[in-house]
């Protein structure tokens, strides 16, 4: 999943040496991490995910890159720190046990502050030094900041005291994380950007239309060239988790296999025999065309191949699909206990449009699929708006073409004419490399199904409507039948076959009484012949006879002459 460096950025991190902060996503987002030896302010409102975005970048430091860490919290006790990110994995105390982590809560009391008079941070640098000196650190967080000047009004002062403080660390040649609280014409309350000029990432958590979104920006990072778009970003049981995919560049590996749609008689629609492996498949159409049913055969028929899938529903449950399947002869539970095929099932208005994306890319990342069904996209349109849905699904068919994914996604279209896309189409159709339709077919008083493929790029494809049913036996599909006025389905379908047959036997019967004509003739004929041949011999006889006679009637005469 990870971006591949370029010559350019790996010649930038040399001569700009940064810390890599271990936390997915973000390293490609600032090409490679923090700027190591320099601090970093991290600044977001309350519950943005700054303290657990510090402590994580502290504890994949000890554990992933052999860096040591102290966390500094002016506001939460170690032993609460250590229970609230406990349930993400992070064992602190064995951290700290193994001497690989220092967590020290300093109490900052206002009315300590107010009584003194004067204020400096010596105090600070003195524990502060102690604990670094103690297990060797090489990284240190600070949090929250303002708690440190929570009585202060001497703006001097403070300014001061965050030179000082700021300096100290860069003399230390620790790489540090400072968290602040965001202000209302600052990034921070205290101004802090104009000090930990070096990196400054802003975390923001926002609720749109009820559904609640996190989004990380670098403000600025010096010296170094970085991702400047919003990004989202997911806390989950894994910790911290950003998206650093905006827009790729289409540079990604493709396949000359084919992949079998699963489904009797559509692979023969196209010249290859299927699609190609690692491109994308859209099946739309209105409700009740069987475009889920479509979709689990795809499924089906990759697993029983030993391929990876993993199943996106958002309409219904797993036990639901897996019932609603074995009625039409499909059986999916089989490839669920044998760990090949996943099916996660969630409303779309659980998570925001990015975090959706999120979570696909994580699944995607720990199963390992070759394939992913989304069923359907269309339904995402609730939880965004007309560009963030846009904006999702180009990201999301990036994610899958990147991984060399083959993928397909069903969309609900409330319109009969494929004329009027819905937006999920109108915002994939010149994306994706193959679109199938199902619709309904009206006629005589009934509604039947039909397929076609729309396009299907570099591969030839039939340009016909095939009517289709569902049996308990699954899809089939029914050849072309035209009438006098188009494509017969249904009844008009069977009408037709049952006037061909009736049609086929007054044929068959005008064709018999023929052939028994013929034979009566054939029977007159041969009979008239042999009388014909009877009256032939007879004359042939007399004659013979007469030429008997005359022959002895001469041979008298001669005789005669000579006596």
């Amino acid at each position: 999943m990870a971006k591949k460096k370029s010559i350019n950025s790996e010649k930038e991190n040399f001569l700009f040496p940064k810390t890599p902060t271990g936390i997915d996503g973000l390293d490609e987002i600032t090409e490679g991490g923090f700027p190591k030896g320099r601090p970093t302010l991290v600044c977001g409102g309350a519950g943005c995910g700054k303290t657990l975005m510090a402590m994580q970048f502290l504890f994949k430091g000890a554990t992933d890159f052999d860096e040591n860490g102290v966390f500094m919290s002016f506001e939460e006790p170690s032993k609460d720190l250590s229970l609230n990110v406990k349930s993400l994995g992070f064992d602190l105390e064995k951290l700290k046990s193994d001497k690989k982590l220092v967590v020290d809560y300093v109490r900052v009391e206002r009315s300590e502050i107010e009584e003194a008079g004067e204020y400096d941070l010596d105090g600070l640098f003195v524990r502060l030094s102690y604990a670094i000196d103690k297990v060797n650190a090489k990284r240190v967080v600070l949090d929250t900041i303002e708690s440190l000047f929570s009585g202060l009004d001497n703006q001097a002062i403070l300014r001061a005291e965050l030179r000082r403080l700021f300096h100290w660390l860069k003399e230390k040649g620790v790489t540090a994380v400072i968290t602040g609280e965001r202000g209302e014409a600052t990034l921070t309350r205290q101004g802090l950007e104009e000090y930990v000029s070096d990196c400054v990432i802003l975390l923001d958590h926002r609720v749109i239309q009820q559904v609640s979104t996190r989004r990380l920006r670098i403000i600025k990072y010096r010296g170094s060239t970085h991702g400047t778009n919003e990004y989202p970003f997911l806390i989950d049981e894994d910790g911290i988790s950003v998206l650093p995919i905006t827009s790729l560049k289409l540079n990604n590996d493709v396949s000359s296999d084919i992949v079998s749609t699963g489904v009797p008689g559509l692979d023969e629609m196209f010249s290859g025999g299927g699609i190609y492996r690692g491109s994308n498949i859209l099946v739309s159409g209105t409700a009740g065309t069987a475009k889920t049913t479509v979709a689990s055969y795809f499924a089906h028929k990759q697993c029983s191949k030993k391929e990876k899938t993993l199943y996106f529903a958002f309409e219904e449950s797993p036990q639901q699909l897996i019932r609603n399947m074995q009625s039409i002869g499909i059986n999916l539970e089989q490839f669920i206990k044998n760990g090949i095929l996943q099916i996660h099932s969630s409303r779309p208005s659980l998570n925001g449009l990015e975090l959706h994306l999120l979570k696909l890319k994580k699944l995607i990342r720990d199963f390992q699929p070759t394939t992913v069904i989304i069923d359907p996209i269309s339904n995402l349109i609730s939880v965004g708006s007309d560009h963030e849905v846009r904006s999702m699904l180009v990201r999301l068919i990036d994610m899958l073409k990147l991984n060399n994914i083959t993928a397909l996604f069903t969309s609900l279209n409330k319109h009969e004419l494929i004329t009027r896309p819905e937006l999920a189409e109108d915002s994939v159709t010149s994306l994706v490399d193959t679109w199938i339709t199902v619709r309904d077919l009206e006629g005589m008083g009934e509604r039947n199904r039909g397929i076609f493929i729309v396009k299907s790029r570099g591969m030839g494809h039939s340009n016909q409507v095939r009517e289709f049913i569902i049996t308990g036996k699954g899809i089939e599909l029914l050849e072309i039948e035209l009438g006098p006025n188009g494509i017969l389905t249904g009844t008009a379908r069977k009408s037709n076959a049952l006037n061909k047959k009736v049609s086929q036997l007054k044929l068959q019967n005008e064709l018999d009484r023929k052939d028994r004509e013929i034979t009566r003739m054939q029977q007159v004929l041969d009979a008239n012949i042999a009388s014909l041949k009877n009256k032939f011999e007879s004359a042939v006889e007399e004659l013979s006879i007469l030429k008997s006679t005359e022959d002895l009637y001469l041979k008298a005469s001669a005789d005669n002459a000579k006596k």
